[in-house]
């Protein structure tokens, strides 16, 4: 179930950044969560912030004084993960977001094909990077960027291209 949320997840911020949202909201997930916070390391989000059905107040989450609710199985359902988006020259930081991964075609790449691909050549039906875009891997280490994986030489499963 994990891919689907993603693709669920990536459809969302997509269709957020088009429509210039500074706040939106995704379910809350331990998938979803090592997702962003996968993405807010590279920089394409600005916060991450684990909240209720409504959105926490700005001022509370830039001064780091918001406290999170307690879960109890009563509200977990409820929790959302609350992302701040970013912009350039008015342009979202997040363009494109484009899976490579599904449920029916799981897609996973060994070491040496992901340095190919982290050169900017294509492997089988990845394409290769270019600059400005990132491709992030599910690995037995979590959710981490291409190159953070050449780093520690692991490969993993191809999840999205975002730029």
């Amino acid at each position: 179930m994990g891919i689907l949320h993603l693709i669920n997840t990536c459809s969302h911020l997509q269709n957020a950044s088009k429509a210039r949202l500074g706040l939106t909201s995704i379910p809350s997930n331990k998938f979803n969560l090592n997702f962003v916070l996968a993405l807010h390391r590279e920089g394409f989000i600005s916060s991450v912030t684990r909240a209720g059905p409504t959105p926490p107040d700005p001022a509370a989450v830039l001064t780091g004084t918001h406290i999170d609710e307690v879960v109890t199985t009563a509200n977990v359902a409820s929790r959302r993960l609350w992302l701040g988006l970013k912009y350039w020259n008015n342009e979202p930081v997040m363009r494109k977001l484009k899976m490579y991964s599904k449920p029916s075609r799981i897609v996973r790449m060994p070491l040496e094909d992901l340095e190919k691909v982290a050169r900017g050549f294509p492997v089988g039906m990845v394409k290769g990077l270019t600059l400005g875009e990132c491709l992030f891997l599910s690995t037995d280490r979590g959710i981490i960027e291409v190159r953070e994986a050449l780093a520690k030489k692991i490969g993993g499963q191809v999840l999205c291209v975002v730029s």
